[in-house]
């Protein structure tokens, strides 16, 4: 099978992974992106692999599935995990990373490299064409008319839900005589800024969080949150200590300054390398701009806050994985077609780009007329495509990588070893798999 280019719809994380990918094996790419003619109501920069929410891709822990993850991929070349680590900022045990800095590198790749053309217009038709590949990579705000083209295609109705972004502020409006450096059961001062609250703050705090106003849903819309990434004010509703044992949890955060354990903790996270800008970890909301200055003032340490970004609330679209996927990432009913990133039914950015990444080594297989090999399920890759394509229909739900998606123990194993054991098996499976390559 011989193809001139593969085609590549959408500049996302997902979308410039793939590019990379198969750019690497020879392959010539034509990557469409709409900025900065047409932006999504989340999207404000022109530049490509664009972080919207967190700048933080998680845990760094080999033992964590994520980490684990992060590891498959460096292995593998990815180009978005090193530049990652390449712009990383101080996130004790995590990868975050400074997003101007992180988005500006990957675009440099993508615009300097030979094979890669980047296209600046908007594609809204998604056409099975026999003699091209494409690879949909246009992420969670895909349009509505791309949606439709989708949908005219596979036959099935859209799913979707909502995510919530969380608010950035500025760390010289910190008020450091209260808020106090520390990771959750280190010594000594952490990456993580904690603004510890007693009882009776927490209270109040809740409270004001319970009556506060949020933004209204359109009338065509049906609030199906993810439950990794809830609105805090939806967490609230839940109960009193919801947040306490969440977000806000204070265990191993005591306070150095009273030597005191807070009853509650809102965390900030450093958003830049030169720890100018703070996120609210957690603290994804869909409260109106107003009320979010209001409550989120009555933290302590926050009482003058300047607002850098307030938090938001966006559609995620995605489609129904196991009814339409095939483990290569290709429309079971347009096989030219692949899916990449959190449209095809994975949630979070390494998910996302993992997805890209697949999908970029499968269709370079496909022109070279190379079948493609599922990745075993003892590695995050394959746990995400096990998710993705064996999961009912009926129940389908998007889902970060974790261990619960990985084949169950043949013998049982410690609990305090399961991680390290987790990582020798995808270390030992991912080394099987390269070698079919």
């Amino acid at each position: 099978m011989t193809k001139q280019h593969i085609k590549i719809i959408g500049g996302g994380l997902a979308g410039c992974e793939a590019a990379w990918q198969i750019a690497k094996l020879g392959i010539p790419v034509h990557l469409y992106e709409m900025k900065p003619h047409t932006f999504s109501p989340a999207h404000h920069s022109p530049a490509l692999a664009e972080l919207v929410c967190s700048n933080s891709l998680r845990s760094n822990a080999i033992t964590s599935a994520v980490g684990l993850l992060k590891e498959e991929m460096r292995i593998l070349g990815s180009l978005l995990i090193s530049v990652a680590d390449d712009t990383s900022v101080p996130a004790g045990q995590a990868l975050a990373v400074n997003r101007d800095d992180f988005a500006a590198r990957v675009t440099e790749e993508m615009e300097k490299h030979p094979l890669i053309t980047l296209i600046k217009e908007e594609q809204t038709d998604l056409k099975a064409e026999p003699d091209v590949l494409t690879i949909l990579a246009t992420g969670p705000l895909t349009s509505e008319a791309m949606t439709e083209s989708l949908a005219q295609i596979t036959g099935h109705k859209r799913l979707a839900f909502y995510d919530a972004i969380a608010p950035i502020v500025s760390q010289e409006s910190l008020n450091r005589d209260i808020i106090y450096s520390k990771s959750r059961w280190q010594d000594g001062p952490g990456d993580y800024l904690n603004c510890p609250m007693d009882k009776e703050q927490y209270q109040t705090f809740i409270h004001a969080l319970s009556e506060a106003e949020t933004v209204p849903l359109k009338d065509f819309e049906d609030a199906k949150y993810f439950e990794g990434c809830l609105p805090i004010e939806v967490m609230c509703q839940r109960g009193e200590d919801t947040l306490r044992y969440g977000p806000m949890k204070p265990v191993g955060l005591r306070n150095p300054q009273t030597g005191q354990d807070p009853y509650a903790v809102v965390q900030l996270r450093m958003e830049n390398r030169e720890g100018t800008l703070y996120n609210l970890v957690g603290f994804q909301t869909k409260l109106t701009y107003p009320e979010q200055k209001r409550i989120f003032r009555m933290i302590p340490g926050l009482g003058e806050v300047d607002f850098i970004r307030l938090g938001s609330i966006h559609r995620n679209t995605f489609v129904c994985a196991p009814a339409l996927l095939l483990p290569s990432l290709q429309l079971k009913s347009a096989p030219n077609i692949y899916l990449a990133g959190q449209l095809s039914g994975v949630e979070g950015y390494v998910e996302s780009i993992a997805m890209g990444l697949l999908a970029g080594l499968n269709a370079a297989r496909m022109v070279h007329g190379k079948s493609t090999v599922p990745p075993p399920p003892e590695t995050g890759f394959g746990a995400l495509i096990g998710h993705l394509t064996q999961t009912n229909p009926e129940h389908f739900q998007p889902s970060n990588v974790n261990f619960g998606l990985f084949p169950p123990w043949k013998k049982k194993v410690p609990k305090k070893l399961r991680g390290e054991k987790r990582k020798e098996c995808s270390m030992t499976a991912l080394a099987q798999w390269r070698q079919q390559f």
